[in-house]
């Protein structure tokens, strides 16, 4: 289960990620992660039966959690075909096809946002993200 969490400026200064990790024994993949001196986001993949348990650790803590439970979605309307989220996607969720067209693996995405930031006709969305 893919979530994102987000950690404020006045929590971005302690461990709270480790602790609800020692806490809950949950092991998570971290896909993304950025921090600076005001805000913190993670995007990691959480075994779904420790969701509930990690999920509360981290709220308990300061934290925001987010299930982003729906991949990354395209609007064929706007969509150009350009290529443009191709090269960028770290998990090659999106391929050129025979006829040039841009095709999409939706299952292979971990929900970074890149392609939706690299877009230029906004025709990428994903759920819940940048919130």
């Amino acid at each position: 289960m893919i979530i994102k969490i987000s950690v404020s400026t006045d929590r971005i200064d302690k461990p709270i990620i480790a602790e609800s990790i020692l806490e809950t024994g949950t092991l998570l993949n971290i896909s993304q992660a950025h921090f600076d001196s005001i805000h913190g986001e993670i995007i990691a993949d959480v075994p779904k039966n420790d969701f509930e348990k990690f999920s509360e650790s981290l709220i308990s803590k300061g934290a925001k959690v987010v299930q982003l439970d729906m991949p990354v979605n395209r609007d064929d309307d706007e969509c150009v075909n350009c290529g443009a989220c191709v090269s960028i996607c770290p998990m090659k969720v999106f391929k050129i096809g025979e006829d040039w067209s841009v095709n999409m693996e939706s299952e292979n995405c971990i929900q970074c946002g890149t392609c939706i930031k690299t877009c230029p006709h906004g025709a990428l969305s994903i759920q819940n993200f940048m919130e």
